[in-house]
């Protein structure tokens, strides 16, 4: 059965595994379903519609589920939450308007992050302290923000992208790049975000060769986007961002 302390609310309706583990005075509102291994701890509250998948752990104060920050009127949708996510104190989630806010795995939302209503996130992505991001925003797989950043609605932030603290992002992030700023701009590649996320070296080499021939060059960006070409699969990637974005 799961562990359910005296003081917190579990409303009828509610769905837990039978390992899940609710803290003091935390709330579990009708519609909620949480996976095996969550444990939600004292004085968060989880608002249905929302779904939890398995070994998400929410902090004290965190809200997820809560109903989005918006003025026009939306249909009824929720929050969708994959695995092994870890939200800290005081991280806010709200449900999308036109579809689910949707939240991958392993990712990392440090104390006070928001995520706004129709927010699509990867996985294996760190939204450090306070970062805001902003609705309809996307986040792709291996993203990585630092303190206090924004990100502007209907804005998507690329694979491996690094946002560095305080960047206040209007514009679409490259994939694998790093940005810095407010307004943030472009400023070199990921490195070490690469790295770290196990890319070959020669793919590094080839991104970097990529990344060159379109912020270095004095040519005009689109003239250098329609003649440029390479074979590595991950700075294709990057190529096709930087010629459909907005």
């Amino acid at each position: 059965m799961p562990l359910v302390h005296a003081t917190a609310i579990v409303e009828s309706g509610a769905e837990l595994a039978g390992d899940v583990e609710i803290g003091p005075f935390a709330v579990v509102g009708a519609g909620v379903r949480l996976g095996p291994g969550c444990r939600v701890h004292a004085h968060a509250v989880l608002a249905g519609p929302l779904v939890l998948g398995a070994r998400n752990v929410v902090h004290p104060f965190a809200v997820l589920g809560g109903a989005p920050q918006h003025k026009k009127p939306g249909g009824v949708t929720h929050v969708e939450v994959g695995d092994d996510n870890t939200f800290r104190e005081h991280v806010t989630v709200h449900r999308g308007t036109r579809q689910p806010t949707r939240i991958g795995s392993g990712n990392l939302f440090m104390a006070q992050a928001h995520v706004a209503h129709d927010v699509e996130i990867g996985s294996a992505c760190t939204i450090a302290n306070a970062v805001q991001l902003a609705g309809h925003v996307v986040v792709e797989d291996h993203a990585t923000f630092g303190g206090l950043a924004g990100v502007a609605q209907f804005v998507r932030v690329g694979e491996g992208a690094f946002v560095a603290a305080g960047a206040m992002v209007e514009r679409d992030v490259p994939p694998f790049c790093i940005v810095q700023g407010d307004r943030a701009r472009v400023r070199a590649v990921n490195r070490v975000g690469l790295e770290r996320q196990g890319v070959p070296a020669e793919s590094v080499r080839e991104i970097e060769r990529v990344f060159r021939a379109v912020f270095a060059s004095k040519r005009p960006r689109a003239e250098v986007l329609a003649t440029l070409t390479t074979d590595d699969a991950f700075a294709a990637r990057l190529l096709r961002a930087l010629r459909t974005s907005s």
